[in-house]
């Protein structure tokens, strides 16, 4: 298990955010953490603790007014650590190269690819045809509905047909270079993991995944390091200091050295 950095960027500023509360109309969300610092200061950190394979993400859609400061943000974090990070939100093969030549090591993609409801594969064929299996990564972030999770998609907003599965991870590993998968129930709220999706991951385990979620103690990164097998990488997002957490960034590092 690695730790996977994040910087989240929601209205041009860095922010820990609820993630079942955000809204596009009025690019409104319930807020954890609205950070002093801008993105190339955490690009800068990851950078020098050579904290590599962190996700960029952009909350706001490219309809909104401050969509163009939040990919700002993105661009200049990307630039202060190239290579070292991902990008994802809004991605589609006429921007992907945008991120990638700016210095994204991936993409990642969740809502080009299953629209409508579905797994739209004339997409995603002419997705990695832009940006080669290598730098992709599919975002397959899951929400809870009768007991089954569903992967969402439009910033976690809407609901598609496509359950989490083994099935599934087969399938899309055939097109992308890892998975992130956010429990979205729990993003924000540090109250703990989805265990059944965590052992799921852990069960399937055939190419990198991260995980990100709940995450609010050394108990619940042991917990995930269990139900994961050591396969499930994580991002730690409000509960980090950095964020104004309590869990102190330099003891994950620790915590990751040890494991």
């Amino acid at each position: 298990m690695k730790f996977r950095p994040c910087i989240d960027i929601h209205n041009g500023c860095v922010k820990q955010i609820v993630g079942g509360s955000l809204k596009d109309a009025g690019d409104r969300a319930l807020e954890n953490f609205v950070s002093c610092q801008d993105a190339a200061f955490y690009a800068g950190l990851y950078r020098e603790r050579g904290i590599e394979g962190g996700h960029i993400i952009l909350l706001n859609p490219a309809s909104s007014p401050y969509y163009e400061e939040t990919k700002k943000q993105a661009l200049s974090a990307l630039s202060a650590y190239p290579k070292g990070l991902q990008a994802g939100g809004g991605i589609t093969p006429e921007n992907a190269s945008v991120f990638l030549e700016a210095g994204a090591s991936h993409v990642i993609v969740t809502s080009y690819v299953f629209s409508e409801g579905e797994i739209q594969y004339d997409r995603l064929f002419n997705l990695v045809k832009e940006t080669g299996k290598e730098n992709l990564v599919l975002d397959l972030s899951v929400r809870n509905r009768e007991g089954r999770y569903y992967i969402v998609t439009d910033r976690w907003q809407k609901y598609t047909s496509v359950e989490l599965s083994e099935k599934i991870l087969d399938e899309l590993s055939a097109y992308c270079d890892e998975f992130l998968v956010h429990a979205v129930d729990v993003e924000g709220k540090s109250a703990g993991i989805e265990a059944p999706v965590a052992r799921l991951l852990g069960d399937w385990g055939k190419i990198p995944i991260t995980y990100a979620g709940g995450v609010h103690s050394f108990a619940d990164l042991d917990q995930l390091r269990d139900l994961g097998k050591g396969r499930v990488d994580v991002t730690i997002g409000s509960a980090l200091d950095l964020f104004g957490g309590e869990m102190a960034f330099r003891d994950v590092l620790a915590y990751m050295e040890r494991t």
